[in-house]
């Protein structure tokens, strides 16, 4: 053998040795499971979503659970003889509902004249448009500039019974809506060249709106929470010790309960839709991975039968390598299009083209012809005298 000849031998070797890997590997990724970055994070946040939401649903149920078993007890003078009759003179979940009343001054608003409370909240807030490149449209904004809240003591009264209930740190209550007894809107006004600026920066500020809520006195709350008798002989509602959530509310305790039972079921729904899509998306992906496993199996089983009618139609050829070894100007001429290492060796069929070795048919990522295009629906070794 010359010099040239053999540099050309080892140049098929290294061809086909390359050709082989890449089929190894794409053989290795078809036994893998199919699955994408994106759809193995959006498993994983599905399943964190809807353990996140069934656990706040849990917490939600078991609070309508406690607002159910919650005894309601009157504000009037026999709440002091039932707390000296319980023992640690306290109650831990109770349910109470009085008019407001402070202890002393109470809190006068700012805007409205004969208006008090004994909660007061002041928010001072930006409203502006904001350019948004991916719409491509301004979108409306808000910054809290300012927020202030006053408090003072106040008690849960009722007039004709003549009972009252001290309630300690309403602010970490839940469901304690403030009333809005005032709200102005104070308009920007800009100049031209400030105009220009706002389109160049990307924000257009229209305004700062000015709020005050308050809890009025003579507003009827509905208080729950545990009920303790002080020291100095004062009944007072205050956090449950437990770890039970804290209420007062305007709401009376049927429109309460209402309330609490409609936010367990929204988590309920919300952890169910995560817990779906999270089971769909693994099922597609198993449909998937059956796909391809079913595919597999049916190309080796064509490879298969593809081998049995080679070796029967051709009996003097013992193996692959027997074909390989034939004359390098026969390879050269009839080489496979794909991997130009080995001969031709299959007809695609219905198209009829001889234009790759079955190996590299085999790789093709879908059963198409590599010259029309077209479907193949079988594939028959060629025999050549």
């Amino acid at each position: 053998m010359t010099d040239s000849e053999e540099a050309v031998g080892k140049g098929y070797c290294t061809h086909r040795e390359q050709s082989d890997n890449i089929l190894s590997c794409r053989f290795w990724k078809m036994d893998s499971i199919p699955i994408s970055s994106l759809e193995l994070t959006c498993l994983g946040s599905s399943v964190v979503l809807s353990g996140l939401f069934f656990y706040i649903y849990r917490r939600k149920s078991k609070t309508v659970g406690k607002l159910k078993d919650a005894p309601r007890l009157p504000l009037d003078k026999q709440l002091v003889a039932i707390l000296n009759a319980t023992p640690g003179k306290s109650l831990r979940y109770v349910i109470i509902e009085g008019a407001v009343q402070p202890l002393g001054e109470p809190l006068r608003s700012q805007y409205q004249e004969n208006c008090f409370g004994v909660i007061q909240k002041l928010i001072l807030k930006e409203h502006k448009l904001v350019w948004n490149n991916i719409a491509h449209s301004w979108m409306d904004s808000e910054k809290t500039l300012h927020q202030q809240v006053y408090t003072v003591p106040f008690d849960l009264v009722t007039a004709h019974a003549g009972g009252s209930v001290r309630v300690l740190s309403p602010l970490e209550a839940s469901s304690l809506h403030l009333e809005v007894v005032h709200e102005k809107f104070h308009q920007a006004m800009h100049g031209f060249s400030e105009i220009i600026g706002h389109y160049l920066s990307g924000e257009k500020p229209k305004g700062v709106l000015e709020t005050e809520e308050m809890v009025k006195v003579g507003a009827v709350l509905t208080g729950v929470g545990e009920l303790i008798l002080d020291t100095d002989g004062v009944v007072k509602l205050r956090p449950p010790s437990d770890g039970s959530e804290y209420f007062l509310s305007p709401l009376d305790f049927e429109s309460l309960l209402g309330e609490q039972e409609g936010h367990a079921r929204v988590w309920r729904v919300l952890a169910a839709l995560c817990g779906l899509a999270g089971a769909t998306l693994l099922l597609v992906v198993a449909w998937r991975h059956y796909k391809r496993l079913q595919e597999k199996r049916e190309r080796e089983q064509r490879r298969r039968e593809f081998e049995r009618m080679s070796l029967g139609g051709l009996g003097v050829r013992q193996s692959a390598g027997e074909e390989e070894e034939e004359g390098d100007g026969e390879i050269t001429e009839n080489a496979c299009v794909i991997c130009l290492s080995r001969p031709r060796g299959c007809v695609l069929l219905n198209c009829g083209h001889v234009c790759c070795c079955f190996r590299c048919y085999q790789a093709l990522p879908s059963p198409n012809c590599p010259i029309c295009r077209s479907a193949v629906s079988r594939v028959v070794p060629l025999y050549q005298a």
